[in-house]
């Protein structure tokens, strides 16, 4: 008899606390609340000098990037100078009057370092400072310099010979196609299409959809397969770059409708199509996605988010036309919320978030699935923190029209 009313009691207090914990569910509209406030929290605690999602460099990094573009996104969506006024302060202290900036070599030929010019293509387009024009055009010039592949892509730096990651993919060809159509009158546009038709070509597996990380296009590297030149798994964070890149470039493009354009078109449907299908439950993605129950994977915060990202941006353009790609996109925003965005002691934190992974170079890393697994998990990461906030602008965007 006591043993029945113990059972009683425990699937009783079960049941409660089962409902205690749908009711501690946060609704879309607090999730959205949260991050504008974790956004005002991030301009507030941040200098130029040390932003409080890069406390390791200073100078020039494309991490900044990817969180000012999110900031200028939010401007150009609401207008409210407090966006436009942070990013202006925080490039103002990188970048001089004679257009050199803070940290940048050209001759490393490194295209992580393209990536932060975007955002000062955007500060030069709104104020007319000249500097920033002139920063951009230093860095286009290392475009027309960097060496490539012999099928014609850039390589990801000078110091990882003849090889493309997907990373780069994203650090440089939207900023390429923006130069070139605001610039140069879309002069070498058909360079843009084809390294991103190569990567269709080489680096996506027809299996599944989804791409590689890297590609050696020498086939020399330890980490690439000797007949394909692939590495060996896929890594979210990667895919999600190229994701980000393709609609970047298909929106920043004048030769829309151009059989080019719906090549590249076609190039981002099929892999939001590919990606739905890996999607967990949650709404995230997990870091190795294709291995959801592989020991030590998790749902990783920066991939997820551009997704969501890629997802609602590419419906609201209308590249997308099923509507399942804003439930994915949606779910994908509010799964980061409910599980990474944190509140403690009055301070809203960013969790989940892959602090970093690559190929090869001095740490010799082989693209296993043990090695993506490996790499340490970040907080208040700019690369999850950028991506959310331009995931959480396209959310914004949907819910006004």
């Amino acid at each position: 008899m006591e043993y029945k009313i113990f059972k009683l009691f425990l699937n009783l207090f079960i049941l409660i606390s089962m409902i205690q914990s749908s009711f501690q569910k946060k609704s879309e509209e607090e999730n959205l609340e949260l991050v504008n406030k974790f956004i005002d929290q991030l301009m507030e605690d941040s200098t130029a000098k040390t932003p409080i999602w890069n406390l390791r460099k200073s100078g020039w990094d494309y991490v900044d990037g990817v969180v000012m573009l999110g900031f200028l996104s939010l401007y150009s969506s609401t207008k409210d100078p407090k966006y436009l006024n942070f990013s202006e302060y925080f490039e103002d202290y990188r970048v001089s009057e004679d257009g050199t900036i803070l940290g940048y070599n050209r001759n490393d030929y490194n295209l992580d370092n393209v990536n932060s010019a975007k955002a000062l293509i955007t500060l030069y387009e709104l104020t007319k400072i000249k500097k920033y024009r002139k920063a951009v055009a230093r860095v286009y010039q290392q475009l027309l310099e960097h060496p490539r592949t012999k099928e014609g892509n850039f390589w990801h730096k000078k110091i990882y010979t003849s090889q493309v990651w997907l990373d780069g993919i994203y650090m440089a060809l939207p900023f390429y196609m923006e130069y070139e159509v605001l610039y140069l009158k879309s002069k070498n546009i058909s360079d843009i299409y084809n390294q991103f038709f190569n990567v269709y070509e080489i680096m996506r597996d027809d299996k599944t959809g989804l791409y590689y990380h890297g590609y050696d296009s020498a086939k020399e590297q330890s980490w690439a397969n000797k007949e394909t030149g692939l590495s060996p798994n896929f890594w979210l964070r990667s895919i999600g770059w190229l994701s980000m890149a393709l609609i970047d470039t298909l929106e920043k493009a004048a030769d829309k409708e151009s059989d080019n354009w719906n090549k590249l078109k076609n190039m981002f449907v099929k892999l939001c199509e590919s990606m739905i299908k890996f999607q967990d439950e949650s709404g995230m993605w997990w870091q190795v996605p294709n291995f959801p129950n592989e020991e030590k994977n998790y749902l990783e915060t920066s991939g997820s988010a551009m997704f969501s990202y890629s997802y609602l941006k590419g419906f609201r353009l209308g590249y997308l036309e099923d509507e399942k790609f804003i439930e994915a996109g949606k779910r994908a925003f509010n799964g980061i919320c409910e599980k990474y965005l944190q509140v403690e002691n009055g301070k809203i934190s960013l969790g989940g978030t892959c602090s970093v992974a690559g190929l090869g170079g001095s740490q010799n890393r082989n693209g296993t699935i043990e090695y993506y697994l490996s790499e340490p998990i970040a907080i208040n990461d700019a690369k999850g923190i950028g991506s959310l906030i331009l995931a959480y602008n396209e959310y914004k965007l949907l819910n006004k029209n």
